[in-house]
């Protein structure tokens, strides 16, 4: 079980869906808060200690959308959006702009929660239950090229001048393939993990991302050696620590 007074901020008008949201907030023995407005939220996040916010897309006011982007800009809490908008588009604009993750009305409790604990985690491993933490091994931080990704951390670091920074999206991606290197990950479980449906439109997405990652980490993304193509399979993450066949 996760450790207590983790305090949710769920930023929804509708109030019987708040009040749905909120109970299964509880029940996981979370602390929640509710916003009918951004603005509302606003005031919340200025008094309050909040690990994660609960975003809906449509919002009176200021959209959802925006007031996460504020909000990624003046904080790194975890951010899912909540949103009736079942665009596989929407969902990846909302990943590369500031959210950490999507769910998509209406939705499954369990979705929702695993959802969030996911999230929790990787903005927190304090977050994470003794036994979790006695099961996952310490995260070592990456070499790739001029970059030094520390997961534990969550955290890119560009050596090189001028500096680089990477998306929520390109980071989430680089996560999700650092979890086996050098080991094939398929479009269909990178869209899995990044909670978008499988679609021709997905899919061109999921290359497009793995190509601008590309472009920040590889220093010839024509002739990319740390993050690479299996045909059949998907892509592979090699780290500098190894041999790689060109």
């Amino acid at each position: 079980m996760l450790i207590q007074k983790v305090k949710i901020l769920i930023v929804e008008d509708d109030p019987d869906m708040a009040e749905l949201i909120s109970d299964l907030i509880e029940a996981e023995g979370w602390f929640p808060t509710t916003a009918a407005s951004a603005e509302e939220a606003a005031l919340v996040l200025s008094r309050e200690t909040v690990h994660l916010a609960l975003v809906d897309h449509n919002l009176p006011g200021i959209s959802g959308r925006a007031f996460a982007q504020r909000l990624r800009a003046q904080t790194d809490i975890g951010i899912v959006m909540v949103t009736a908008a079942g665009s596989a588009a929407e969902r990846v604009l909302g990943l590369e702009t500031a959210a950490d993750d999507y769910v998509v009305k209406p939705f499954e409790p369990i979705e929702l929660t695993a959802r969030i604990k996911a999230v929790l985690r990787r903005i927190n491993p304090a977050l994470k239950s003794e036994k979790e933490n006695e099961r996952e091994p310490e995260a070592a931080a990456l070499q790739l090229g001029d970059w030094v990704i520390d997961l534990k951390k969550r955290r890119a670091t560009c050596t090189a001048e001028p500096a680089r920074t990477l998306t929520t999206a390109e980071f989430a991606l680089l996560e999700i393939l650092a979890e086996t290197p050098n080991a094939p990950v398929s479009r269909a479980q990178i869209l899995d993990r990044l909670g978008a449906e499988s679609d021709r439109y997905i899919d061109r997405n999921v290359d497009v991302l793995v190509l601008r990652l590309r472009r920040k980490i590889e220093r010839n993304p024509d002739l990319p050696r740390h993050i690479k193509t299996r045909r059949g399979k998907g892509y592979v993450l090699h780290t500098d620590e190894v041999e790689v066949s060109p």
